[in-house]
């Protein structure tokens, strides 16, 4: 019986061994309403997926849009006052 062992070092780059960066997590923490906001958008919707969605579901679905909404407009604002030079 022959033994099948890899005659080479492994072909994978070692990129993903490492911490996130400073800059990696403050993008990941300005982006966190979003985020979050998303995450209830999708709580909101998964409730409804098996059963017709009553008034109260809608009112919760459409409000989490909105939501995801103010999360992305208030990103954007930031975003662009950074670009512009602008206080936020």
């Amino acid at each position: 019986m022959k033994n099948i062992v890899a005659l080479q070092a492994a072909v994978t780059a070692d990129g993903f061994d490492h911490e996130p960066t400073a800059a990696e997590l403050d993008a990941i923490e300005t982006e966190m309403p979003v985020i979050l906001a998303r995450i209830e958008l999708l709580d909101a919707q998964i409730v409804t997926l098996d059963r017709t969605p009553t008034e109260l579901d809608q009112q919760r679905i459409r409000r989490a849009r909105r939501r995801v909404m103010a999360a992305r407009r208030e990103l954007s604002n930031q975003a662009a006052a950074t670009v512009t030079g602008g206080a936020a």
